[in-house]
């Protein structure tokens, strides 16, 4: 009985003591009450009321964080606040006293744009904030109430009664909101805490902590200690509290992991406030080791290892609520840079939300943060608050690499030293575009400056934007000739493009449409909602950290592929690789790719970062039987690299086992008649214009297929000619022959023959002897109403169409896709349907008549569905040159230009097609309309 008492006297106790012990650990650290929802999708209604536009003059309620105008109040803006330049909002909000005891109590908000005034209980919380993009708090211990309710007031104005404010955030491209679009809560700390901290851990594993305490204890401890993130300590420290208020604490510790984008090793920071052995307060931080170097006329090296950035500008942005966002977009938009084997991301233009930078620390990218300033700064006074508030914030963040002072002019010199004020870090400081302390950011150089850089140039060269996106030109379209150069830059590294994803905002004051402002804002790789855009997969193979150099895959492959590591930190011996041999199976009027063979691969030995080294492939001795090879690289986190394909059969093998021979019936006949010529072969009736030598369309098996006006010379100069159209039998074959004649020449010659196919042979050249003569783009058209299309088929590159400056991304397959008419950055209907395709080896094509195949018996033809529609404000940089047909059977094919640069100055591949050693340019086409 005893023992029974006594048993239950202990579990009491322990159970006291765990509430104790959770109590006192619950009072050393900071305790958050949230007042508006913690994102986008979790928001809590306040009393709302706003002074113009949409729904204003009344008091409502409105979600929060959020921005205004996404919630049917206000008015839109893009570039500045030229309509209802005055709005401003007030909210109102009702909260209960933090229940806690002998605290001190802050409000604080992370981002409100843009002057915002905060009252509490009829009390002015403090100065009005100035600056949309920056966290800020107020001490409101004495201006709440003991208990009970307690009333939040807030007004938000658009426009800042700070010019300077002004010009550096509501006058610049993009959209301007307004609103408390990032949460706000309350922060509690004990009356002695510890404010912040900023932390130096560099690669070496040496640590400097700044702790910044608040704090009237005779005798306090400062204690540091680090783990891991599954809770092993590393080490710890303790140091007398400075009676200033800011301590120094430095330290070291061994066999630290040093983070990189390519293995983003975190550690756990405690830093504790410390009186007679008893912890008053304590705070955690995810820290990485790793150093940062600027090294004059050399480079940029992290890890003391040279880096070049791999790119992107992005804006905090989602269609339905603004620039108020969640941690999952966070999420889903450094997966996706990274998926495009992306190593950085630049702040374009202002500060993120913090948990998209808690992602890059986590998942692994380098980040430029800045201080917003479009292309106007802020004044001296504003400019220096918002730097403190801009570092104290993003400075213990290892992802942070460089720190921008504005863009584009929008800088402040006398801002530039006070960024070290509160970095102890020192990072660089850039102005992005300018030449600047050792670096050159030049925005949208063309090929010819990345040459004279290259040449001339002692700074430290990495463009913070270039191959401006503009609905499908930019991004990848020059991106290899330019990455090529960079890699030659004995100073160069690398750029940033310009940008991630189309600004389009839904506009709840036009029935919910997306608007991209004109041609503003289609500037991504991606859409509003992350659709995958033509140059996604094209940026990831060029920037992929392994390069396969095979080409192609000769008759005689020996199973090797040659490998360069272009990582900066791995070694390919911790990367998988897997290779298929697949053959293309048609089935219930489908083809499916059949895998015959497969197997993953390691490598057995070191390739290392910049090494080479084949690796060889255990193909079965009867791989040449099969269609198509395909390789896939995985990296140490097990996601893919890429995967490269290539064709296993000549065009001319497809053709022999892919066309049917149906039974002879009888030889071809020609009938004339009333200027037309009529070729009747089995149920086929093809018909020509006698006067132009043109297809005019054809009749299978009495439907009628629309096909006609060719062939063409899609490239010629002037008029061509015809000089003569004859046809005969030979072998029972008919043979229609036409020759026409301009600058060019064109010789045309139809094959006719019972059971088989229609064979089109042609070839094409300049009467010209100079070689430099360019063309746009070389080949042959036909006429096909697209209305009547409603699918095409085909066994090339795909599935994004192509440009010649942009080929990359395109992989060996069976493709289809379904007709549209989609407009890049406008209707966001992807892959687009309308475009070059390929290199090709057949395309069926669906329509409303009857399906046709066509077949192409030579390498390196080009296929052309009709031409893309273009937005109204399409600039004619960003239009690729088409030819005037529908249907085209191209050797050479248009590039296309960026935002601002034609194509003529993006590099080699930009350049106008020419004729190789004037050698015609012969080609065979059959056409299979049974």
């Amino acid at each position: 009985m005893m023992n029974s008492k006594k048993h239950i006297k202990l579990k009491i106790f322990i159970l006291l003591l765990q509430f104790a012990l959770t109590s006192v650990a619950s009072a050393q650290k900071t305790q958050y009450q949230y007042l508006s929802g913690a994102d986008k999708d979790h928001t809590v209604s306040w009393d709302f009321k706003i002074n113009t536009g949409m729904n204003s003059g009344k008091w409502s309620k409105i979600n929060v964080p959020s921005n205004w105008e996404l919630q049917g109040f206000g008015t839109y803006n893009y570039f500045s606040d030229t309509n209802n330049p005055n709005e401003f909002g007030w909210y109102k909000h009702n909260f209960e006293t933090p229940t806690s005891l002998n605290k001190e109590i802050f409000v604080v908000f992370e981002g409100a744009m843009t002057d915002t005034e905060v009252m509490i209980n009829g009390k002015l919380a403090g100065p009005i904030h100035q600056g949309g993009f920056y966290r800020f708090k107020y001490n409101i211990t004495d201006k709440l109430n003991p208990t009970g309710t307690n009333l939040l007031e807030v007004k938000v104005y658009k426009k800042s009664t700070n010019a300077s404010v002004n010009k550096a955030e509501r006058e610049g491209d993009y959209w301007q909101f307004g609103g408390i679009y990032r949460p706000v809560y309350l922060e509690i700390v004990p009356k002695n805490y510890i404010d912040r901290i900023a932390v130096n851990a560099k690669a070496d594993g040496s640590l400097t902590t700044d702790v910044f305490t608040v704090a009237e204890f005779a005798s306090q401890q400062i204690e540091v200690e680090l783990k891991t993130l599954d809770d092993k300590k590393i080490g710890s420290v303790q140091q007398a509290i400075d009676k200033q208020g800011s301590t120094r604490i430095i330290t070291s510790f061994k066999n630290i992991k040093t983070w990189n984008p390519e293995a983003p090793y975190l550690y756990n920071l405690t830093v504790s406030l410390i009186d007679k052995k008893k912890i008053v307060h304590q705070v955690n931080q995810k820290i990485g080791f790793r150093t940062v170097e600027l090294r004059p006329v050399d480079g940029i090296y992290v890890n003391d290892v040279k880096i070049k950035f791999k790119g992107v500008n992005r804006h905090s942005f989602w269609p339905e609520s603004g620039r108020a966002l969640s941690k999952q977009i966070s999420i889903d938009d450094v997966k996706l840079i990274k998926q495009m084997n992306m190593n950085a991301v630049r702040m374009s233009h202002y500060p993120p939300d913090q948990h998209f930078l808690d992602v890059c620390d986590s998942l692994g990218l380098f980040v430029i943060d800045e201080l917003t300033g479009w292309q106007k700064s802020y004044d001296t006074q504003v400019g220096k608050k918002l730097v403190k508030e801009l570092v104290i914030r993003d400075v213990n963040h290892p992802s942070i690499v460089v720190w921008a002072n504005g863009n584009e002019g929008g800088w402040n010199r006398d801002l530039d030293d006070d960024f070290d004020l509160y970095d102890p870090q020192k990072r660089m400081i850039i102005h992005p575009w300018e030449k600047f302390r050792g670096t050159d950011t030049r925005h949208y150089p063309d090929y010819n400056y990345m040459v004279n850089s290259m040449l001339y140039g002692k700074d430290v060269f990495f463009p913070t934007e270039f191959m401006h996106g503009n609905y499908d030109g930019g991004m990848a379209a020059g991106l290899q000739d330019f990455w090529d150069m960079m890699i030659k830059h004995p100073y160069g590294a690398g750029g940033f493009l310009w940008s991630f994803a189309d600004e389009g905002v839904v506009r709840t004051d036009k029935n919910g449409i997306i608007d991209v402002a004109g041609d503003s804002a289609p500037d991504g790789i991606v859409g509003p909602h992350h659709e995958k855009e033509g140059s996604f997969n094209a940026v990831k193979k060029i920037w992929s950290p392994i390069v396969v150099n095979n080409k192609y895959i000769p008759t005689n492959f020996d199973g090797r592929l040659f490998i360069e590591n272009r990582y900066h930190y791995t070694n390919l011996n911790q990367c998988t690789f897997k290779w298929e041999l697949k053959k293309f199976v048609k089935e219930k009027q489908e083809y499916t790719a059949k895998v015959n063979a497969t197997d993953k691969m390691v490598f057995s030995s070191s390739v290392e970062p910049g090494e080479s080294m084949a690796l060889k492939l255990n193909l079965p001795a009867d791989w040449k039987t099969n269609d198509v090879l395909s390789f896939t690289a995985v990296d140490p986190s097990g996601n893919e690299v890429y995967t490269w394909s290539w064709p296993l059969k000549f065009p001319e093998e497809i053709i022999k086992s892919a066309i049917t021979l149906n039974e002879f019936k009888a030889e071809p006949k020609a009938i004339t008649k009333l200027g037309k010529l009529n070729v009747l072969v089995d149920d086929i009736d093809i018909q020509f214009d006698q006067t132009t030598g043109l297809l005019d369309h054809i009749v299978s098996k009495g439907k009628k297929i629309s096909l006609s006006k060719g062939p063409i010379l899609a490239h010629a100069r002037s008029e061509m000619k015809l000089q003569n159209f004859k046809n005969y039998l030979k072998d029972g074959n008919l043979i229609v022959e036409s020759a026409y004649k301009g600058e060019e020449w064109l010789n045309v010659k139809w094959t006719f023959t019972s059971g088989k196919p229609v064979k089109l042979d042609y070839e094409y050249a300049s009467n010209r002897w100079d070689q430099q003569v360019g063309y746009n783009f070389m080949g042959i058209t036909f006429n096909y109403p697209e209305q009547m299309v409603t699918a095409a088929e085909w066994m090339g590159n795909g599935p994004e169409r192509v440009y010649k400056n942009r080929l990359e991304g395109a992989e060996f397959g069976v493709w289809k896709k379904y007709f549209n008419n989609g407009i890049t950055g406008e209707k966001f209907e992807y892959p687009e349907f309308k475009g070059y395709h390929g290199p090709f080896y057949w395309v069926k094509l669906s329509n409303s008549e009857t399906d046709f195949t066509i077949y192409a018996e030579n390498q390196n033809v080009f296929l052309q569905l009709f031409k893309p529609s273009h937005a109204k404000a399409t600039r004619e940089s960003v239009k690729a040159a088409f030819p005037a047909g529908d249907l085209g059977f191209m050797n050479a094919i248009a590039p296309i230009g960026t935002k601002f640069q034609k194509p003529e100055f993006l590099g080699p591949t930009s350049q106008q097609d020419i004729q190789l050693n004037y050698a015609p340019f012969k080609g065979t086409l059959w056409f299979d309309f049974r």
